[in-house]
């Protein structure tokens, strides 16, 4: 990527995002995550996002404030509902405003910060929305043989890449460990697709299963994890092409109480109160417009397909063998 100003459009399946900027570099971290999906031609995009370098940052929008705190590793921020537009204020760091209505944001980057994640994620969230998407946190497999999709949802340290890779040691095909896009299909149905990011992979996941050995270096974060390109994890387990496809089951991933694996039916109305505790923010204001859309679209989802939980044990790949007997039909 050069330094020169630049404009990358990204085919998020059938949302055309653009990104400008007077650096190209500005927004590696979009690149890293959206690389596959990069458009070799602009085109007209449903959402546009410009970014602009400067020690000028505009901190004081006028507005409610939603939100003022701290966000995991990013730090102190503060969410500003501002009517139609919804800003992201990182102090004398970076700056976000958001219009998803009229289909842009603004970044606003102090030139010795980098856009920080929980930035990048509101305004892809956002870039999503506008086109009828929504970003839940969720991992998604295809079936063994089939085009449809189960996804597994669980908070995060509960086991959802441990889970997804003894699956896809199984057969099952690989969407996201962590991130799936929802939509809602021409049909009716719902459909999914995969965040093609890389894979983050636990020390005691590597010690589970030893399969995923050969992709693995000598150097572990201070989560004691390291990043997995889907490329390299291509080589031991499928990974699936980033399409929609329909979902066929949502799972709720819980630990076992007795080290053994079983899949048992979960009332729709326990699946979307875990699932919304978990993707649906609430702040000082109630909900934003984008998290009511995102509420609705899960009550969707688990009117539309089984639920169950998948209470894993110390063999998770145990799970294939349930889940593909409960969804034989």
């Amino acid at each position: 990527m050069s330094d020169s100003a630049a404009t990358f459009c990204y085919d998020l399946k059938g949302q055309v995002i653009s990104i400008s900027a007077s650096r190209a570099d500005l927004w590696p971290s979009f690149d890293l995550m959206l690389g596959t999906l990069r458009m070799a031609e602009p085109v007209e995009p449903g959402f546009r996002v410009n970014i602009v370098e400067t020690s000028a940052l505009q901190e004081l929008p006028a507005g409610k404030l939603a939100f003022d705190g701290e966000v995991p590793e990013d730090g102190h921020c503060r969410l500003i509902d501002g009517g139609g537009i919804v800003h992201l204020i990182f102090p004398g760091l970076q700056t976000a405003s958001i219009n998803a209505d009229e289909g842009w944001a603004e970044i606003y980057v102090h030139p010795d910060a980098k856009v920080k994640w929980t930035l990048l994620m509101m305004v892809l969230d956002a870039a999503l929305d506008a086109g009828g998407q929504h970003m839940l946190h969720t991992a998604g497999l295809t079936l063994p043989g089939r085009e449809v999709l189960v996804l597994i949802h669980a908070p995060s340290g509960t086991g959802k890449s441990t889970t997804s890779l003894a699956l896809a040691s199984q057969g099952f095909g690989l969407c996201s460990d962590d991130v799936m896009i929802l939509k809602l299909a021409s049909g009716g149905g719902i459909t999914a697709w995969g965040l093609p990011r890389k894979v983050k992979v636990h020390r005691h996941t590597a010690a589970m299963l030893p399969f995923v050995a050969p992709c693995l270096g000598d150097k572990w974060d201070a989560n004691g994890e390291q990043a997995v390109s889907l490329e390299r994890l291509a080589e031991i387990i499928r990974i699936e092409e980033t399409a929609d496809r329909p979902v066929a089951a949502l799972l709720h991933l819980a630990r076992s109480p007795d080290a053994q694996t079983r899949l048992v039916p979960m009332a729709r109305t326990d699946a979307m109160v875990a699932l919304a505790a978990d993707n649906v923010r609430t702040g000082m204001t109630g909900l934003l417009p984008a998290q009511k859309r995102r509420m609705a679209t899960i009550a969707m989802l688990v009117k539309a397909v089984p639920t169950f939980t998948l209470e894993v044990g110390a063999n998770p790949t145990e799970a294939s063998t349930l889940i593909r007997a409960a969804l034989a039909d």
